[in-house]
């Protein structure tokens, strides 16, 4: 079967985003990344804001927060009523058309199908670092502490609701460094990857 939908992890400022951006427009296809917040709020009940904040990232207490957070009579976590959303979204959408999806663990989501190409775009420090602080207009150290709050929320998520580990190459089909290969090349090896 050929690729309908492409999954798309990332380091916080490798510029991920982006290229999942271009690639959607360049094939015409749907993308998927803030937008899906609102879906995920109508499955969850759970507003848009507090999607926006815990569907993809961890909590900013650590890692124990999800194994000692409040349970349910059936033992569930507002986290795992929010990723059970979450993926109920994301399986329907791939049900329904080609897509691009930005994080929010759909690699792990949509696995096993031969219909998806996932792909992990990662940076070296300088370029993310450059790019945070003209993006967000902050200093180089607020650039560097950004990176490593988000990236550790992101592989706490994953890490805790996948049983994978975060960003190592034998979960995703393709892994990219957009700093050594550039934006444009990063694009074009996805597509190449999907023809």
């Amino acid at each position: 079967m050929a690729v309908k939908i492409i999954t798309i992890s990332r380091e916080f400022g490798s510029g991920g985003r982006f290229i999942g951006e271009e690639v959607a427009k360049k094939l015409g296809i749907q993308y998927y990344d803030k937008d899906i917040i609102g879906q995920i709020a109508e499955q969850s009940g759970f507003s848009p804001e507090y999607i926006r904040e815990h569907a993809e990232l961890s909590p900013k207490k650590g890692v124990f927060a999800y194994a000692f957070a409040g349970r349910d009579s059936m033992g569930k976590s507002v986290e795992d009523l929010v990723y059970e959303a979450q993926r109920k979204v994301i399986l329907e959408i791939a049900e329904k058309e080609s897509c691009v999806i930005i994080g929010r663990n759909a690699d792990f989501i949509l696995q096993g199908r031969a219909d998806v190409l996932n792909v992990f775009i990662h940076g070296d420090l300088p370029e993310k670092t450059e790019r945070i602080c003209r993006l967000y207009h902050v200093t180089e150290a607020e650039a560097v502490k950004m990176m490593a709050d988000i990236d550790k929320r992101r592989m706490t998520n994953y890490n805790f609701y996948t049983d994978q580990k975060w960003g190592m190459a034998g979960n995703y089909t393709l892994s990219l460094n957009s700093s050594q290969l550039g934006y444009d090349k990063c694009q074009k090896l996805i597509m190449d990857c999907i023809q």
